[in-house]
């Protein structure tokens, strides 16, 4: 018998790609295609577990497990930065770069 494929592994490792992508989109999109990459990671790992000799791609699985970990992570940290940004300098002085600037010298004592 032939070895299979897992059936989730293509898309568990596109979606960790673009979960590390996407993690300069506000950090929701990464987390989204993370977390749902982590879900369909954890189906396989349960597939591949019951019957290792069947299935033949299950380091593709890993690496697309471990891209979604790390697109998580990216999106999380950049999420809390944003949060931290508009709540220290407040969501109007983000959008002009010249007072953005003044605000983060004058946070930083930069002169």
């Amino acid at each position: 018998m032939e070895n299979q494929k897992l059936p989730n592994t293509t898309a568990v490792l596109i979606l960790g790609i673009f979960s590390i992508l996407t993690c300069c989109c506000y950090g929701f999109i990464s987390i989204i295609l993370g977390i749902v990459g982590l879900v369909l990671a954890k189906k396989d790992t349960v597939l591949y577990n019951q019957n290792p000799d069947l299935y033949s791609n299950y380091n593709n699985l890993k690496i697309g497990k471990v891209l979604s970990v790390i697109g998580v992570v990216l999106g999380t940290i950049y999420l809390i930065l944003m949060i931290w940004m508009i709540v220290t300098f407040g969501y109007d002085t983000l959008q002009d770069p010249e007072l953005l600037k003044e605000e983060m010298n004058r946070y930083f004592g930069i002169q």
